[in-house]
């Protein structure tokens, strides 16, 4: 079993920068790939970025702008957000999987109960 806690998540005008951080319980941390996913109010839920081992996975819309990283030592995963949109407002979570489709919500056995991004213009 893993639990997972998000936080890092506020209040930020377009073009500022948020840190989140997601830190999962249990001894076995550095076995799972760990996602994070979004969730706009009346959309579905959407891929943000991942890491596995040393690999790191992102959506289009985000690439180039947030950075995932992991300390299994701390057994944390970060979320690094740059450029921030208003577009980007929503629900962070994040997830923990054994499974290898890493863009696929379905796939993530571990979810933490979400923090609040808001982007103002």
């Amino acid at each position: 079993q893993v639990q997972l806690v998000e936080s890092g998540g506020g209040l930020v005008q377009a073009g500022g920068s948020l840190r989140l951080s997601c830190a999962a319980s249990g001894r076995t941390f550095s076995s799972y790939a760990m996602g994070w996913f979004r969730q706009a109010p009346g959309k579905e839920r959407e891929f943000v970025a991942a890491v596995s081992g040393i690999s790191t996975y992102y959506a289009d819309s985000v690439k180039g702008r947030f950075t995932i990283s992991r300390d299994n030592a701390k057994n944390t995963v970060y979320l690094q957000m740059n450029s921030l949109k208003p577009e980007d407002t929503a629900v962070y979570l994040c997830a923990a999987t054994r499974g290898d489709s890493y863009v696929t919500a379905r796939v993530y056995d571990y979810w933490g109960q979400g923090t609040q991004v808001t982007v103002s213009s």
